[in-house]
């Protein structure tokens, strides 16, 4: 990953230059990709008797 790819993905999620010292690399990582999952349609929702059954 490029500087400005990291930096681009910070505005992307909304974080703070000065929250920058506070995470890292991998963070921002995993934040922007659960970002990109959000959006994606779920088939099923799970209810609290499938948690249950679980």
């Amino acid at each position: 990953m490029t500087t400005p790819l990291l930096l681009l993905r910070a505005v992307q999620l909304g974080v703070h230059i000065s929250e920058m010292d506070l995470l890292t690399i991998g963070t921002i990582n995993d934040m922007y990709t659960e970002m990109q999952r959000d959006e994606e349609p779920h088939d099923q929702i799970a209810s609290q008797d499938d948690m249950d059954r679980f």
